[in-house]
């Protein structure tokens, strides 16, 4: 296979295609809106499409202002292929949803209002999903296509089987971490995380590095080979910690390579197997190795940066690996993510799930 273009892969956007906003009154609805409508704008929505992607992010942020504690939405803009698409997560802390398959109804409120939103914001969006655990919180996820990208008599795209996210650390603009990920003609799943070391635009720009081997790697490529390109594009760089996996699950196998602190899990029903990082610093001093691990059918394959604890547990986590990559990720920064640091996670989930 030839070296890829950047046209073939999913990677992290850039900073001024994602923004967090924090909604816990009822006047962030606004700001949503307005942060929204400018990336919608960006991708061509228009006329009667972008007043339903400004309704879609209203309801959403006045549900989180109305019902949760701690609500969070990221909008930001995501790039598969040659197309693009508008995303909103959200995310919270409780009190959860008893009862998610009649909260999606329209006209079921449980405060007493008209009840249009998870209803109306699933009908608006190309794709959504939603998990929810009581007093644990809530994740929203909601997909809009460009509109080049959806005829009306077409069918609706499959999204690729993988999701990440990333955020920068409080006071920083730029995110030190980022990833990329490939979905390959034989079904397998290329993923890279990276994480700069430090924080800010110095980290990111070592990040990015990390990102642009990925795309100039000529496939197929084991990921001790893939690392070690990494290595040495990081050496005028501050370096990082990074992780590559290839995702193969007609053979039932990753392989997976990793340097410094950059954890990588399977997860199969309420268990999970970590997958092993050497010590070092990519770009400084680093021992390439690979290993091979099992992966049974339906697993899921989760990499996180040091931004999100290890000391997560699938278990009380009910049904999320069962769902789509982009809520197992949201799920995970919300739960395991921590303040004081960046933080990113890139979930590769088995194909088709909702």
């Amino acid at each position: 296979m030839d070296p890829v273009t950047a046209a073939d892969w999913t990677a992290s956007p850039a900073p001024d295609e994602s923004r967090w906003f924090t909604v816990e009154e009822s006047s962030a609805a606004a700001g949503v809106r307005r942060g929204i409508t400018v990336f919608a704008e960006r991708l061509g929505f228009a006329g009667e499409r972008l007043g339903q992607v400004q309704l879609a992010a209203t309801e959403a942020a006045t549900n989180l202002a109305k019902h949760a504690s701690r609500g969070e939405m990221l909008v930001r803009i995501v790039r598969d292929g040659t197309t693009a698409a508008l995303e909103l997560v959200c995310l919270d802390h409780g009190p959860g949803i008893a009862d998610v398959p009649r909260s999606r109804l329209g006209g079921y409120s449980t405060s007493g209002t008209l009840g249009l939103g998870l209803g109306s914001i699933e009908r608006l969006a190309d794709r959504s999903g939603l998990h929810s655990v009581p007093r644990v919180g809530t994740v929203l996820c909601a997909r809009f296509r460009q509109p080049l990208d959806r005829p009306a008599d077409a069918p609706p795209r499959a999204d690729p089987p993988f999701a990440g996210l990333t955020r920068p650390i409080s006071g920083e603009s730029e995110c030190g971490d980022a990833y990329a990920a490939l979905a390959a003609p034989d079904g397998s799943v290329y993923a890279m995380l990276c994480d700069g070391l430090g924080h800010g635009p110095l980290a990111a720009r070592a990040a990015q590095e990390a990102v642009a081997v990925m795309r100039e790697t000529a496939l197929p490529a084991r990921p001790a080979e893939i690392l070690a390109r990494i290595h040495r594009r990081l050496r005028p760089t501050r370096g990082g910690a990074v992780a590559v996996a290839l995702i193969a699950p007609d053979s039932g196998r990753v392989r997976y390579a990793g340097v410094g602190n950059i954890s990588g899990w399977i997860v199969h029903e309420d268990r999970r197997t970590g997958m092993i990082s050497v010590p070092g610093i990519a770009g400084s001093h680093a021992r390439v190795r690979e290993q091979v691990y099992d992966l049974p059918p339906g697993a899921t394959v989760v990499l996180h940066s040091d931004g999100l604890t290890d000391r997560w547990d699938p278990a009380a986590r009910p049904g999320l690996f069962d769902r789509a990559a982009l809520l197992v990720a949201a799920s995970l920064l919300r739960d395991a993510g921590s303040r004081h640091d960046d933080r990113s996670v890139l979930a590769v989930t088995a194909a088709g799930r909702g």
